[in-house]
């Protein structure tokens, strides 16, 4: 929604980037606003931005009160609401919260709840280009980390599953299984869950419960299928055997288990938490290439990389030296080593074959 500059608070989501005289942008697009930046839009005349209905924690951003319509800036009369998919996102993310804090007060899971938010959602992360899907994590903070995380592996599962071939029916159970994979958490020590260091080994032996309390959630909830209860047992089991709770391998792991896996594996390693810091996609998909092979299944790897790269064209970037870039093609064999552009001095530099520079930061 656009408002003027003198209703922004801290916390605000900036959802379109703020552009002055050149051809870098004031401040850029998914930035939570702080006291800095709003100085800084007030120094440069800025008078309109276009924000989140949502802060960046989740809670409602409701504008102060505006002046009468005969005084404001043309482009904020009249406007008619619209509600964007991140903030949708957004939305299923608190009711998440609420869900999750009433589960851990014993309540039983509501699935009706549960998907009037959820199906509508995944069908539009279907439906998406997937730019939208694979962004999600620009908007996870570490405070709220698990319910962020909760609900873009059900948005991200879905969307790889459909596009894997699954039908539709398969690709909503994929992504509710994924949303509910998590859910078992709720059983956890808040101790463990918000520990803001690593966990010692006790700590994580009893994490490793989690799917087993989550599959007890949904265990008779007759519109989840046997194979989403299946997945969501196993979203921790790993092809070699090296996985949890019941360590199986190969054959005996369900293949939507393992779609959730990866994008399990893909979000959390993009996403800030507690105690780790996040990483690039780019990063992380070079990671997954050359290291996980041989725990999950190649499939799902494959077309997790092609749906992400698929629209990295013309994606603004940071390398590891700090110089800002913008790719401008992605070769199939090197999908984590685009051909760049250097915006300094419009150098175009093939990442293939400087083994030394890697992608830190994506900001679309």
């Amino acid at each position: 929604m656009r408002v003027a500059t003198s209703q922004l608070e801290p916390g605000c989501l900036l959802t379109k980037d703020v552009m002055g005289r050149t051809n870098r942008p004031i401040v850029s697009k998914n930035t939570t606003l702080q006291p800095v930046h709003i100085d800084v839009l007030n120094k440069f005349n800025i008078d309109i931005v276009e924000v989140s209905n949502r802060r960046s924690d989740g809670s409602l951003f409701i504008a102060s009160e505006q002046e009468p319509q005969e005084n404001l800036h043309p482009e904020l009369r009249s406007e008619e609401p619209v509600l964007p998919f991140f903030e949708s996102y957004l939305t299923a993310v608190q009711e998440y919260k609420k869900w999750f804090v009433s589960w851990q007060g014993g309540s039983p899971l509501n699935i009706s709840a549960i998907r009037r938010v959820m199906v509508p959602l995944l069908e539009r992360a279907v439906e998406s280009a997937g730019r939208e899907v694979f962004s999600l994590h620009h908007y996870t903070s570490s405070n709220d980390y698990i319910y962020h995380h909760s609900v873009a592996m059900g948005l991200l599962s879905s969307y790889v599953a459909s596009k894997m071939g699954y039908n539709y029916g398969e690709w909503i159970q994929v992504g509710l299984a994924g949303l509910l994979a998590d859910s078992g958490m709720a059983k956890i020590s808040e101790h463990i869950t918000w520990k803001e260091s690593p966990l010692t080994e006790r700590e994580y032996e009893m994490v490793k419960n989690h799917p087993t309390y989550s599959y007890r959630n949904v265990e008779k909830i007759s519109s989840l299928s046997t194979h989403a209860k299946v997945a969501i047992l196993q979203h921790h089991e790993r092809l070699d055997g090296t996985g949890y709770p019941l360590g199986v391998s190969q054959n005996k792991i369900h293949p939507f288990s393992q779609i959730i896996a990866v994008c399990d594996m893909y979000h959390a390693m993009t996403s800030e938490r507690m105690y780790r810091r996040k990483q690039s996609p780019y990063k992380v998909l070079e990671e997954i290439l050359q290291e996980q092979f041989g725990r999950y299944d190649h499939k799902v790897i494959s077309a997790l990389v092609k749906e992400m790269t698929s629209y990295f064209t013309g994606t603004n970037i940071r390398l590891s030296d700090h110089r800002e870039a913008e790719v401008i093609f992605v070769e199939k064999a090197n999908p984590t080593r685009p051909l760049v552009r250097i915006v300094e001095d419009g150098q175009i530099l093939p990442l293939k074959e400087q083994l030394n520079l890697h992608i830190v930061e994506v900001y679309e």
